[in-house]
């Protein structure tokens, strides 16, 4: 059951009963021997909109002990090497590193989702990211920024747009993170990876939470259609409105000497006064 748990990230004793086929009485003992055993928690479901009478939902997510008892492929020994690369070189010298080590990840992946339309080329990268053991799933996004739309709840889940919109690209989920705790100290693990999800799609993206930072799952969003407001220049050339990929957004922000910034899905080359949910090329497509 914390397996399950795990993949599907927070979950009701119904939803868990309904795929386990279990009875309450069963799974109610199963989720309290677990929370005895300190696998999983209690929380209570985040609602959006206007919620109807009654007790607010309560879903049940795994703790980082939980996490710690399926294999991680990091150790003391991990966190200890990168303090200490982070000592003598800087924190450069560990975004470095970060990027070094996704570059083996985007070799494997780049074949897996070369092919078909944004939704398709997710949902591979998504079967890639599980069968290296981030338990990750991919479905159509929300539509996120702007009034009405969906929220951030703490358990990395994105809410429905009130307004009752289509969604608006596609939600890459990742319910397990093996190297969890050491991305914790090191965001620059996050961020690298967060660059490489951008090159391998060929679009902008979005983090939207980790479980590094205490979020139930690892939630990204893919932009559907880059946009251009006005002329960006590029490497020296003024290109006219038109879609940009995520390796010319960041070059717009090299050649410039400012980030090309991705902003409620709109890519503009800009210098100061950004806004804080700017998302720039240099924060690896985090929100600052």
């Amino acid at each position: 059951m914390a397996r399950l748990i795990l993949e599907l990230g927070p979950s009701t004793a119904a939803t868990l009963g309904s795929r386990l086929g279990l009875t309450p009485a069963a799974i109610r003992r199963h989720l309290d021997n677990l929370i005895a055993e300190g696998l999983i928690e209690t929380r209570t479901a985040r609602t959006y909109g206007n919620r109807g009478r009654g007790r607010p939902a309560k879903v049940f997510v795994i703790t980082d002990a939980g996490r710690s008892a399926f294999e991680h492929a990091y150790d003391d020994l991990a966190t200890n090497a990168l303090r200490f690369l982070a000592e003598a070189a800087g924190p450069d010298a560990i975004a470095e590193f970060a990027r070094r080590q996704l570059a083996d990840l985007e070799r494997r992946y780049a074949p897996a989702v070369a092919q078909g339309n944004l939704a398709a080329r997710v949902q591979a990268l998504a079967e890639a990211l599980s069968a290296d053991g981030y338990a990750a799933s991919a479905g159509p996004a929300p539509a996120i920024g702007g009034a009405g739309s969906g929220s951030v709840g703490r358990d990395g889940g994105v809410g429905s747009s009130s307004s009752g919109q289509g969604a608006a690209g596609e939600q890459l989920c990742q319910h397990h993170c093996p190297v969890a705790h050491v991305a914790a100290e090191f965001p620059q693990l996050c961020e690298a990876e967060t660059e490489a999800f951008g090159r391998l799609l060929g679009t902008p993206v979005q983090r939207l939470a980790t479980i590094a930072h205490g979020d139930g799952i690892c939630t990204t969003h893919v932009t559907g259609t880059t946009h251009v407001t006005g002329t960006t220049h590029v490497t020296g050339t003024t290109h006219a409105a038109g879609p940009v990929t995520a390796s010319e957004m960041t070059s717009a922000g090299k050649a410039r000497g400012s980030p090309a910034v991705v902003q409620e899905g709109f890519l503009n080359a800009v210098g100061e006064g950004r806004a804080t949910t700017d998302i720039t090329s240099g924060s690896g497509g985090l929100l600052i």
